[in-house]
């Protein structure tokens, strides 16, 4: 077992989920991570846990969305767990600044959601992503403008968005309950 499937593990075993149906969602994470040692490995071909995180400018104001290739909806920063990553937040938080340009994120100190959603990823056949969703902040950018992103090469645009003016073509099934639970998050720490 890995020191990240082990991290994995711990993270959700103490995370006091948001509702019933989050709860019901952290159990059977922890199932599967019980099934199999490669549980955090895009090799793992039934499905595996990937780390994502929605970021949000200083004010909490704007929130910053991909619009990727292979969903093609706006959703937030993330993807697949890396062997060198040292747990789920860590594994977010790289995911967050190599798909923003972003030189730095504050994050939260759990997840805010959890998310299962199908996808053919990089393995190129059906499988499953079982999303842990982090909340992070930005950098205040010096002249109170938007902190300066850069896209990658992994997505299609990104942009920041104001909170109360979504885009259309949103993943509207899970980033606006992912905006909410991510504010309600970091609000007590943004000063």
């Amino acid at each position: 077992m890995s020191p990240l499937h082990s991290a994995a593990v711990e993270s959700l075993t103490g995370w006091s989920a948001p509702d019933a149906h989050q709860d019901s969602m952290r159990h059977a994470y922890l199932a599967f991570l019980a099934a199999t040692d490669i549980a955090c490995e895009r090799a793992c071909a039934a499905g595996h846990l990937t780390a994502s995180v929605i970021v949000f400018n200083a004010e909490l104001t704007h929130v910053l969305l991909t619009l990727h290739p292979r969903v093609g909806k706006w959703i937030q920063l993330g993807g697949h767990c890396e062997p060198e990553d040292a747990d789920l937040a860590s594994a977010a938080l790289r995911e967050g600044l190599e798909e923003s340009g972003l030189p730095s994120l504050t994050m939260s100190t759990e997840p805010v959601q959890l998310h299962t959603h199908p996808i053919t990823c990089s393995l190129g056949v059906p499988t499953r992503h079982l999303d842990v969703r982090f909340a992070a902040v930005a950098d205040r950018a010096p002249d109170g403008s938007l902190p300066t992103i850069e896209r990658s090469d992994e997505s299609v645009d990104l942009a920041w968005w104001p909170i109360a003016d979504l885009p259309a073509e949103i993943d509207a099934e899970s980033v606006p309950g992912l905006v909410t639970l991510g504010l309600a998050a970091l609000r007590p720490t943004v000063s």
